[in-house]
């Protein structure tokens, strides 16, 4: 039963359907365009499931009690539950998990997916990130 009650968090929920909309955006437009054009293709499809979304969303680092405005930009944020990391690359590099996961932390969120448009088959290039808190 409690893994079942994990199925249906609302982190969990949100995730499935980022996923069906990146594999609609990723089936229509194919890799080897710009990241900016897969963030406003996803982000139009997550909102038409009248889904909050949130693009290019700042985080900032607390230092030594003090604010850092240090331009850290989270691609998409939905439901104010998942960050969502774009990438329109060859291959995704260990850098690209470590950036949405210190997004995890400092935002306090738990789930985060890591998503490479450039490739052939969008199955294998979706990651899941669990920030352990």
């Amino acid at each position: 039963m409690q893994e079942q009650e994990q199925l249906y968090k609302p982190e969990n929920v949100a995730a499935g359907h980022i996923m069906r909309a990146a594999f609609r955006v990723h089936s229509a437009l194919g890799p080897g365009l710009y990241e900016s054009v897969y963030e406003a293709a996803l982000a139009h499809e997550l909102r038409k499931l009248g889904l909050a979304v949130e693009t290019q969303v700042g985080l900032p680092v607390v230092y030594d009690g003090i604010r850092l405005d240090v331009g850290f930009r989270v691609d998409i944020l939905v439901e104010q539950k998942v960050i969502v990391e774009l990438k329109s690359v060859e291959h995704l590099a260990p850098v690209h998990s470590k950036q949405l996961l210190n997004y995890l932390h400092l935002s306090r969120l738990k789930l985060g997916l890591l998503i490479n448009f450039n490739v052939i088959s969008l199955k294998e290039h979706i990651i899941r990130l669990v920030n352990g808190l």
